[in-house]
This record gives C-alpha cells, sequence and structure tokens, in this order.
C-alpha cells in the first residue's frame, strides 16, 4: 500500500471515530481546560476521560498528521484501551471500539 492510500485509510478511520463518537451522543461541546489537556499521562487519563482524549486529543492530531501527509505514528494499540473504558455491549460504543481496531490493524499494533 502506498503512503497516499495509507493516509486516505487512516482518514477514514478517524473520520468513522469521530461519526461513532456523535452517533453515541458522546461528542462534547464544551473544551476541556489547556491544562487538562496538557496532561503527559497517556490518554491523559489523570485530567481527561477516554472519549473526551478521543475528541480533543485523539482526532485533531491524527487530522493535523493526515493533512501534513503524515507520518502517521509507527503503532497503535487505542483499541485495546478503548475496550477497557467504553460500554461495548452498546452498539454505538462497539462501533467506536471497532473504528479504533480498523485505525490500529492500519497502523500496526504495538507489542
Amino acid at each position: 500500500m502506498t503512503d497516499s492510500q495509507t493516509l486516505h485509510r487512516a482518514a477514514d478511520c478517524v473520520l468513522q471515530v469521530e461519526h461513532n463518537l456523535r452517533t453515541a451522543d458522546l461528542w462534547q461541546a464544551d473544551v476541556p481546560s489547556p491544562a487538562a489537556m496538557a496532561s503527559r499521562t497517556p490518554f491523559c487519563a489523570d485530567t481527561l476521560t477516554f472519549v473526551q482524549w478521543l475528541q480533543f486529543i485523539f482526532v485533531p492530531r491524527m487530522r493535523e498528521l493526515i493533512e501534513a501527509g503524515g507520518p502517521l505514528p509507527g503503532a497503535s494499540a487505542i483499541a485495546v484501551m478503548a475496550e477497557v473504558k467504553l460500554d461495548t455491549d452498546q452498539a454505538d460504543q462497539a462501533r467506536i471500539v471497532a473504528a479504533l481496531a480498523d485505525f490500529d490493524a492500519l497502523i500496526g499494533v504495538s507489542q
């Protein structure tokens, strides 16, 4: 797969994550404080919920990388965290996990 194809597929995955967050009614209007988003803890777990991290950190950063033509991260294992943090018994939230799993598969899951 070419770099361009990978970027297009990554864009599709990120758009699907955003769409699924909105469909699950998890998209928030209120932006967290800059201090909360500046956390150095993985997934900003000490200052944001996982859903906030997806909306305010993951989606914008991936959009920026994709629009700049890459490079994308070398590995990704976000779906594992999503399975822990989301209610996968709810179809809307299970679709978020599936979109993140597609992203992980595209990027390559870290071992």
